[in-house]
Formats: C-alpha cells, structure tokens, sequence
C-alpha cells in the first residue's frame, strides 16, 4: 500500500509538472514568459519550506545535529561536484549554459534530478504521508519551470514537440524509479532514513539557493522584487497549510 503510495505520489510530483510544463507551450509566448517566472518564485518558497520546515526537523529528531548536519553538508558537496560534471542541470529558460551541451546531455542530468526526486518522495513516504504529500508538491512546483527549460533546450536543439515530450517523459519516469528504490530500500534498512533525509534536504536546498536565488537576484524571471518575495511566501505558506 505505501510503496502504491510512493509511487503515486513521484507520478504526481514528476509527471504533473511534465503535463502542465506541457500546456504552457500551447500560451502564446508573451503568456508563458509571465506565468514561469512566477512559478519559479512560488516553487523557491516550496522548496525551502519542505527542506527546511519538514526534512530537515524529521532528520534531527532522529540523529544529532552534527551527524544531521554532516549529511546535509555531504549532500551539498556531492550536488556541487554533480554539477561540475554536468551531470545535474536545472534550467528554467531557453537562455541557458546547457546549450552548449548535447541533447542527451541534458535528458541525462534531467533523469539524474528527477531520479533523487523521486527519491525524497520515497524516503518521505517511509516516515510520513503528510511529508510525503508536501513533498510531491515542492516537486511539482519546480518541475514546471524545469520542464519548461528543458523543454526550450531541445527545441532549440532541433527536437520536434512530440519528440521533445517523449525523450522528456522517459527522464521523467527515472523519478518512479527512485521512488521505488528509496522506499524499498529504507524500508529494509530504516535506520539509515534519518541520513537519507538530510541528505535529500540538501536536493532541494541546493537547488533553490544555486540555481533558483541568483537568477531572482539578477531579474532573469521577474524584476518585481515584491512579487518574488510574495510569491516565495506563499510557496512557504503551502507547506505550512499542509
């Protein structure tokens, strides 16, 4: 029943930012340029919250602060050196560094992220539903804007929409994947849990802070700094309500 569960909930997470990312394509341009940026605000608020309000405290219920803390750091430092290799990249928009890359490239590092998605869910539904349920909605929240990007790059790259919707599909269902392989493997093993979700604290809050901040700071999606901060209350103010 928990591993349906977990696996509905990394197909809520994943597919359902695949499928609205998807319709945004049908706005006109002028549309979409406007609802991203938003999305991309309410999703640093969500993000935050889940990793900081609920993983994090569920972490140091269990271990120490230092040992919590560590395996926050070890996750921080492993997504760094994961970028650097260019294995994880989060792009929001067609103006993007990935271009230089080549298409699988990118399809690559996007079933890596959704892969350690998915995962957080897992892990997430092995401790508690309504952790689980905000986590899936912190996915969900940046996974439009993600798909968006992704979306934007392979177009740019001479992919067809159709083709474009299926290569992106495939990379998503690598977060079932991991769904499925955190919880089954947490739930052998449940005292590595603890680690495990300050480990994927580090997911969301790397994420937010090295790619979704900066890009706030600079006025790359929205210049209204009032509606930034709004927006990233209300993203706040979901998990809080949940």
């Amino acid at each position: 029943m928990h591993l349906a569960i977990a696996i509905g909930l990394s197909l809520l997470g994943g597919f359902g930012g695949l499928a609205v990312a998807a319709s945004l394509l049908a706005f006109p341009s002028s549309v979409r340029n406007r609802l991203v940026p938003w999305l991309v605000s309410y999703a640093v608020g969500a993000l935050l919250g889940v990793a900081l309000l609920d993983l994090m405290p569920q972490a140091l219920a269990a271990l120490s602060p230092r040992q919590a803390f560590g395996a926050l750091l070890a996750g921080i430092l492993t997504f760094f050196v994961l970028e650097k290799l260019a294995v994880w990249r989060h792009c929001h928009t067609h103006e993007c560094d990935v271009h230089r890359s080549s298409a699988p490239l990118v399809l690559i590092g996007d079933a890596a992220h959704n892969f350690m998605d998915g995962a957080v869910i897992g892990a997430a539904v092995v401790t508690s539903l309504p952790l689980a349920i905000n986590s899936a909605i912190a996915v969900l929240a940046h996974e439009i804007p993600h798909e968006v990007g992704d979306f934007a790059i392979l177009l740019h790259a001479g992919y067809s929409k159709t083709r474009a919707l299926m290569f992106n599909a495939l990379a998503e269902a690598a977060g079932v994947a991991g769904a499925i392989t955190a919880f089954v493997f947490l739930d052998r093993i449940p005292s590595i849990g603890p680690y495990f979700l300050a480990f994927a604290t580090a997911s969301f809050v790397y994420v937010a802070m090295s790619d979704l901040i900066p890009d706030l700071h600079r006025g790359t999606f929205d210049d209204s700094p009032v509606r930034q901060v709004l927006l990233v209350s209300a993203g706040i103010g979901t998990v809080l309500l949940l």
